[in-house]
């Protein structure tokens, strides 16, 4: 009987260890949206790494857990990539996302958007609040085409677009805020679409280079600035708003973590963002010390 004693014992501790074991994991799992590391992502451009980078520090201010992965790709890698869970937050523009999501939109104003994307969004994911800053398609040539053909506005490439090549990401052909709305708004059909990269050193290069006449470019690019690049003003609003906008699997963060996010949005504008990106792009810091001192500048480091 003792034995019999013993092993009931024994087997009455083991089930109260397993069940108390059991609890604590609940209890680590409920307090972080399933216990695992948040994945922060970017898609493969600097802005868009360096927003990643601050994105992520904030969280960590914050105590949570985060597995950094930059430069996954295209929007379309990362949007199945949040889909199906391999992700849990990437820094987006709503604009481009609408367009994304569908390419027939014509909302313009920041609320219209949001509320549209909202609206197309898969159920686990979600966007949290925008912040002031914008990065916006741009048209660009060199000065030396502004100054042959009298360019200032996107309207005034209408009497010589056959003629010219279009370089952009891929993406760029088939958006509404692109290749489609340059032909239906302006009436634009240029000779050639080149495929480049996004925002990034291959669609300057080509421009430099002569490779395209007329590229897409993001308003914040410091190569704008440092190739004296001329900026074509959007005069029919094609481009609608570009705001940097956190989107996230919301199964996988918690509150504190959208509070940590939603206070970035708060202090990011358009002025701040392009001088950090210039940071990271002319002066060639580390993505991670820019991110570090701006957080630290804002009170959002702690």
């Amino acid at each position: 009987m003792r034995t019999t004693g013993s092993r009931t014992r024994l087997l009455g501790t083991a089930l109260a260890v397993a069940l108390a074991a059991t609890g604590a994991l609940s209890a680590c799992s409920s307090s972080s949206k399933g216990g695992s590391k948040v994945v922060v992502a970017s898609a493969a451009f600097p802005e868009n790494a360096l927003l990643m980078e601050i994105y992520a520090q904030a969280l960590e201010a914050k105590g949570i857990s985060v597995e950094r992965k930059p430069n996954v790709g295209q929007r379309d890698v990362l949007f199945q990539q949040l889909k199906s869970d391999s992700i849990t937050v990437v820094p987006e523009y709503n604009g481009a996302l609408l367009a994304y999501l569908d390419k027939t939109a014509t909302e313009t104003s920041q609320s219209a958007v949001d509320q549209a994307v909202t609206a197309k969004l898969p159920s686990n994911l979600e966007i949290l609040q925008p912040a002031a800053a914008q990065d916006n398609d741009s048209l660009v040539v060199t000065q030396a085409l502004a100054t042959k053909d009298s360019l200032k506005n996107v309207s005034d490439l209408a009497p010589y677009a056959k003629d010219l090549v279009l370089g952009s990401a891929p993406e760029f052909k088939t958006r509404q805020q692109g290749v489609v709305g340059l032909q239906s708004l302006y009436g634009l059909t240029f000779k050639d679409f080149k495929p480049l990269d996004n925002s990034g050193p291959q669609t300057v290069s080509a421009l430099q280079h002569g490779d395209a006449d007329v590229v897409d470019l993001y308003s914040t690019t410091p190569a704008i600035k440092t190739n004296g690049f001329v900026v074509l003003n959007d005069d029919k609003g094609l481009f609608g708003v570009q705001n940097v906008i956190p989107l996230v699997d919301k199964t996988k963060l918690s509150q504190a973590g959208v509070d940590a996010l939603n206070g970035v949005s708060a202090k990011l504008d358009t002025t701040t963002l392009t001088s950090l990106l210039e940071q990271v792009v002319t002066e060639k810091k580390d993505p991670a010390d820019v991110a570090k001192t701006w957080l630290a500048s804002v009170g959002l480091n702690k």
